[in-house]
């Protein structure tokens, strides 16, 4: 079992939270902390210091000073009157990715926010009440306020809640559970929004489904290989000792392992070819980097996992310091990063597709060997192309950006949770654009039979015909391409 608030927690951790909440929880250390921090902001009060957003107002009103007796009022309006986020509520998974890893920030004992309120969010998380919150209305720099205030809004009995997959009002699940409204403390309600949780959400789940989807898009360019019979001597280790970026040595070892012993390639050796397109010979170089990108990104976003992300940092009740951390430029930029090596796994496998239709090498054109009248997999690859250009508007980076708000206090923001937003995006056209790219792989090894492949890709192409058959005549390939993009989601492919 993890503990929040002191053991280091990777993206592995955040998963298996949500597959178990019981995964983590609180002992006597990490209890100490937080009731340390508490009575530290407690004491503050009492000595009639000014600390900012303790007894003061916030962003351009920090020179408004707040009696100790309007305290409470003052949090609990801040909660309220931040939570203004508009659009489609974000998927519950993120949601609950946000309160694990608010809980786990706040439990580092800086923030000052009591152990009633984190327990309150633990115990929510384990009984599956998790809030709903909006996906916009964040500029990704003062933390995700308007998020995170809606995060935080049935803490006061307001707001709506998921239970199950039905959104309820959280006053009325709060009385089925027993539970009643809390009244918030000094600095708690600055505590509990400040933060760059919705970002880091977008980033461990984006994650998590890239790292499959890189391990996908090596096996699925395998399987395209076979079915094109290109070479496999651009995999070989000799070449990339030479070149030494982790990422291609990684990719060309996958597809060394992936075509050994293949009977379609050694056909290679006897054809006129001498090279082959760079969307077949240049797998390790491009699939190669955009896992250069992911792993950039995992090794900020962990780290961002495991840092105090709201302001100010409470220190003791002599020290606080009023600084940026919860800036979330550090997660925005690799985030755009990551998006357009997510795009480019999605670009070159479109390409990969278009040369399994051209009719070359012994394959019919179009897959299909009644062309004409049936138009066979033509229309696919237009699906894969307009998914491929919608990935490319998605990678302007919207960290580029900056938009000055709160009356020019908050006058560069980073917009990382538009950067977040639009990486998981592109995940979710990627699956669909490899669910071409295996549809046509498939279909091609049917004109190589009775050549045999590597277990690896027989295991792929059986799996797909559990589901889509090989196309003769015409029918609706458009239900073929959802059937395996299912099975994407579903990791039902052996990728390693």
């Amino acid at each position: 079992m993890k503990t929040y608030g002191i053991d280091e927690l990777t993206i592995e951790d955040i998963i298996a939270i949500l597959e178990n909440p019981k995964h983590a929880a609180l002992n006597d250390e990490a209890r100490a902390k937080i009731l340390k921090s508490e009575q530290n902001v407690r004491e503050i009060v009492e000595s009639d210091r000014t600390v900012y957003g303790i007894n003061t107002g916030f962003g351009p009103l920090c020179d408004v000073k707040i009696s100790e007796e309007e305290t409470a009022q003052l949090q609990y309006n801040l909660i309220i009157s931040h939570a203004v986020g508009v659009g489609k509520p974000i998927a519950k998974d993120l949601s609950r990715v946000m309160m694990i890893a608010k809980i786990h920030a706040l439990s580092k004992g800086f923030s000052g926010v009591s152990l009633a309120v984190i327990e309150r969010l633990i115990l929510m998380l384990e009984k599956d009440i998790i809030p709903v919150v909006p996906e916009q209305g964040s500029v990704g720099a003062s933390g995700d306020l308007a998020p995170l205030a809606h995060l935080v809004l049935p803490l006061l009995g307001l707001g709506k809640v998921w239970r199950g997959e039905e959104i309820r009002d959280a006053k009325s699940v709060l009385a089925e559970n027993n539970l009643e409204a809390l009244e918030l403390g000094p600095k708690e309600g600055l505590g509990l929004i400040n933060g760059t949780q919705f970002i880091l959400a977008h980033a461990i789940l984006g994650l998590y489904k890239f790292e499959y989807l890189l391990d996908l898009a090596d096996l699925t360019a395998a399987l395209s290989l076979e079915a094109y019979r290109g070479s496999a001597s651009p995999f070989k280790k000799e070449l990339h000792d030479i070149r030494p970026f982790n990422g291609s040595k990684k990719v060309a070892a996958r597809m060394v392992k992936f075509l050994e012993n293949s009977e379609n390639l050694k056909s290679h050796e006897f054809c006129d070819r001498v090279q082959d397109p760079y969307s077949m010979r240049c797998v390790p170089q491009v699939h190669g980097a955009s896992r250069n990108a992911f792993e950039h990104l995992k090794n900020l976003a962990e780290t961002e996992l495991n840092s105090v992300t709201d302001n100010p940092i409470v220190l003791s009740a002599e020290e606080s310091i009023s600084g940026g951390n919860f800036h979330g430029q550090l997660l925005a930029l690799p985030l755009d990063y990551a998006t357009l090596a997510a795009a480019e796994l999605g670009n070159i496998s479109d390409r990969r597709s278009y040369l399994l239709l051209e009719g070359k090498y012994g394959l019919p054109r179009l897959l299909t060997a009644s062309s004409g009248l049936n138009s066979g997999f033509m229309i696919p690859q237009y699906t894969s192309a307009a998914l491929v250009t919608e990935n490319k508007t998605l990678c302007f980076p919207a960290s580029a950006d900056s938009i000055p708000t709160s009356l020019g206090q908050e006058d560069h923001v980073s917009m990382g949770s538009i950067s977040g937003r639009k990486f998981n995006q592109v995940l979710g056209n990627l699956e669909n654009i490899l669910a071409v790219e295996l549809l046509f792989g498939a279909q091609g090894l049917e004109f190589r039979r009775p050549a045999k492949c590597s277990q690896y890709i027989e295991n792929a192409y059986s799996l797909i015909r559990t589901k889509v058959e090989k196309l003769e005549n015409d029918r609706l390939i458009g239900e073929d391409i959802l059937a395996i993009a299912a099975m994407i989601r579903q990791r039902k492919f052996a990728v390693n």
